[in-house]
């Protein structure tokens, strides 16, 4: 199973929110800086966000591309790639895989134009859940779309789901372990779990349960979380 290290960027800044909600924000430096001590303390993927971007507020685009030059490891990427333009415009710029969250769900054809062009490998589906439904929009929006009925219906056309705990994200209270293996247990599909991953022992829970890998945030950030699992592929 992988660990992903997060690199979060909101006002051009690494950053750390609580539960996605501005306000919370804790900046821990450039993210470029960032990226390049992850990939040097052993990480083998970055997972970069442009919270600027999901929040409607600005585009980090140029420091992402800064990102892809300074490190040679892959970097999935997502944050308000809300039109095929952008997400052509990001696979076109070197990120080796994007993450379609909001889009996948209101305009899933994207999917399929998109495949006919790049590979599946080049494609992720971002579900954020509440309770075992998608919310969207920055988790903003409510549906009452069952998490695992989007899986189930992009597994073939992606690589693979992020899927974060909404209700657990950015607390460092630990993972809600029964959210991710009613999905592991449910499907074929790889799933990223993300949302209030804490400890070493959380992550070998989700490890235990099938998940493909999990992405820390605040919890590596602030310590609780040895940088060494990064260079392990547990």
């Amino acid at each position: 199973m992988l660990v992903i290290p997060a690199v979060d960027i909101k006002d051009g800044k690494c950053v750390q929110l609580v539960q996605g909600e501005p306000g919370t924000e804790k900046y821990y430096g450039d993210p470029v800086k960032v990226a390049k001590l992850w990939q040097e303390k052993g990480a083998q993927m970055l997972h970069v966000i442009d919270l600027d971007a999901t929040l409607g507020s600005g585009d980090n685009l140029e420091l992402v591309k800064k990102i892809r030059e300074a490190v040679p490891i892959p970097i999935e990427f997502g944050g308000g790639i809300r039109s095929e333009k952008r997400a052509r415009e990001l696979l076109d710029a070197g990120v080796d895989r994007i993450i379609i969250g909001t889009l996948a769900v209101k305009q899933p054809a994207v999917i399929k134009s998109l495949t006919k062009d790049y590979p599946n490998s080049r494609l992720m589906v971002a579900l954020d859940s509440r309770g075992g439904k998608v919310v969207i929009k920055g988790w903003k929006e409510k549906t009452d779309i069952p998490t695992l009925r989007l899986i189930r219906r992009f597994r073939r056309s992606v690589f693979g789901f992020l899927v974060t705990d909404v209700d657990s994200e950015g607390k460092m209270e630990g993972i809600d372990l029964g959210e991710f293996e009613a999905l592991t247990s449910n499907t074929d599909a790889k799933i990223i779990a993300s949302g209030g991953i804490t400890s070493a022992d959380d992550i070998e829970a989700l490890r235990k349960i099938g998940a493909y890998g999990c992405v820390i945030g605040k919890a590596l950030y602030e310590g609780k979380i040895d940088p060494e699992l990064l260079r392990q592929t547990i």
